[in-house]
């Protein structure tokens, strides 16, 4: 059966906003989740079919094409408004997990309102306010973090690179902040240069640290350090008694 390639009027008509799923064939593995209107769930066939342009979701669907297959189409809800597509999108990316997905970024509000562990909800909505009393660096990684990350995931994006001065060698611990949450705290050991990889990194040093887990610290771990961040502030750095 030749691949279908759109729908027609009638049937965008009565869909409305839909969540979809891609899945390979062979495996009927869902590699793609999305959301969309019309004819939203093949444009991703066309792109990879009539665009160059690279990434994992494209890369799997001419995959299967060179071997001979279709990728399988389904939706699994439909007749929504494009606020509950965003939602229940959000919803199976989080249940499938990102990094089993070639979706590039997680879902609408998934940061705020994504998968969370029993430990992640009392911290995000009753954690209590704390005052650092040693010579600290905060790091926010509101960028670079995801929900169920391991230890050593977090300490790599925590450790660097970062443009900084030499009021570095004042700060003894690294607070690791996400959402304005103690994620984890670090004993700084020693920090060193990192080679710059473009003319703008070349305009400020950029520095990383070796260190480890902060033992005797971890009770400031799931605290709100918001009073310590200024609202609107683009650097990730904020530099607490040093």
């Amino acid at each position: 059966m030749s691949e279908i390639e759109a729908f027609s009027p009638s049937v965008i008509e009565k869909l409305g906003y839909y969540v979809y799923l891609l899945s390979d064939p062979d495996t009927n593995r869902i590699f793609y989740v999305g959301k969309g209107f019309g004819n939203r769930i093949f444009a991703h066939i066309n792109q990879a079919i009539s665009s160059p342009q690279e990434s994992d979701k494209l890369e799997k669907i001419r995959s299967i094409h060179s071997n001979g297959g279709q990728v399988n189409y389904f939706i699994l809800r439909h007749g929504l408004t494009e606020k509950e597509a965003f939602e229940v999108e959000a919803s199976l990316i989080d249940f499938i997990g990102i990094y089993d997905l070639t979706n590039i970024v997680q879902g609408h509000h998934s940061y705020s309102r994504g998968k969370m562990n029993i430990i992640d909800i009392i911290a995000q909505y009753d954690a209590p306010k704390i005052d650092i009393i040693e010579p600290a660096i905060i790091i926010i990684v509101n960028k670079l973090f995801k929900r169920a990350m391991s230890e050593e995931e977090l300490y790599e994006i925590t450790r660097g690179n970062w443009p900084l001065g030499i009021r570095r060698n004042n700060a003894k611990f690294a607070f690791c902040v996400y959402n304005g949450l103690v994620r984890q705290v670090y004993e700084i050991h020693r920090w060193f240069p990192v080679q710059a990889r473009t003319e703008y990194q070349k305009r400020k040093a950029r520095w990383r640290f070796d260190g480890i887990i902060a033992q005797d610290l971890q009770h400031y771990v799931g605290g709100n350090v918001d009073m310590y961040i200024t609202k609107g502030a683009q650097f990730p750095v904020k530099y607490v008694n040093c």
